[in-house]
Formats: structure tokens, C-alpha cells, sequence
């Protein structure tokens, strides 16, 4: 239960950050204040999760996924360019976020 947790943190906080783009900045009113009501479920959330699951692995998992998932957003749905070298990066992290997961806990 608790990496379905996660995994709602996720989402929220990769709808908030693809938000952003909508937010102008914050000066939109509408956009800014769901980015903002986003961010907050997306930790109350990841809060819930590290109640059992450890705080870097969750913590690893969060950031990666969501740089990752937010990097397709932007290129899918944005247009923004990814380079081979962007591609190389992200691959590195989903690698760093699997090495976190698989062997990061001593427990």
C-alpha cells in the first residue's frame, strides 16, 4: 500500500511540475493555484509512504521518476527537444534510481 502511495506522489508532483508550464510563471491565477494544490497532495503523499518504505530509497525513486516522466512530457507534449546526451542522462538515472532501490537499504 505504501508504494501505491509513492506512486500517487508521483503522478501528483509530474501533473504539478508539467503545470508549471501553464502557470506563466504564477501569473496565471487557475494553473498556479492547482500546481500548487498538486505539489502539497504530492507530499502529503510522499509523507505517507516513507511511514514504511526508507526516506532515500522513496526519496531516490520520487526524483527520478518524476525527472524522467517529466522529460517525455516535454518532449511529447511541449515539443521540447531531448539530445542524445539528455537521453544518456536520463537513462543514468533511471540506472542510479534501480542500483538505490535494489541495493540502497541495509535492512
Amino acid at each position: 500500500m505504501h508504494y501505491v502511495m509513492l506512486i500517487v506522489a508521483i503522478l501528483l508532483e509530474v501533473v504539478a511540475t508539467s503545470t508549471l508550464e501553464y502557470s506563466e510563471g504564477f501569473t496565471k491565477l487557475g494553473p498556479s493555484v492547482l500546481c500548487i494544490a498538486l505539489y502539497a497532495g504530492s507530499c502529503l503523499f510522499l509523507a505517507k509512504a516513507l511511514l514504511k518504505i526508507d526516506l532515500g530509497i522513496a526519496y531516490a525513486t520520487w526524483c527520478s521518476v518524476g525527472i524522467i516522466a517529466t522529460s517525455i512530457i516535454a518532449a511529447v507534449v511541449f515539443g521540447q527537444k531531448l539530445t542524445p546526451i539528455g537521453v544518456v542522462g536520463l537513462v543514468l538515472i533511471l540506472s542510479g534510481c534501480l542500483l538505490v532501490n535494489l541495493f540502497g537499504s541495509a535492512t
